[in-house]
């Protein structure tokens, strides 16, 4: 997900640069929603790694 994420925001500096703004401008928005999407499913196993995945020591 954070691939698409940064496909969009390649996209997004490509379409600016050409001064395509329409494009741009959705291309950024769709990059920002996939890139917070990806956080938090990261966040979200990153708490349920440390809340289950954690194993004693072994003596």
């Amino acid at each position: 997900m954070l691939y698409w994420a940064l496909v969009f925001f390649v996209l997004a500096l490509i379409a600016g640069l050409f001064g395509f703004g329409g494009i741009a401008a959705a291309s950024a928005s769709i990059a920002q929603i996939l890139f917070f999407i990806f956080l938090a499913v990261f966040v979200v196993s990153l708490i349920a790694h440390l809340v289950t995945g954690r194993r004693p020591p072994m003596a």
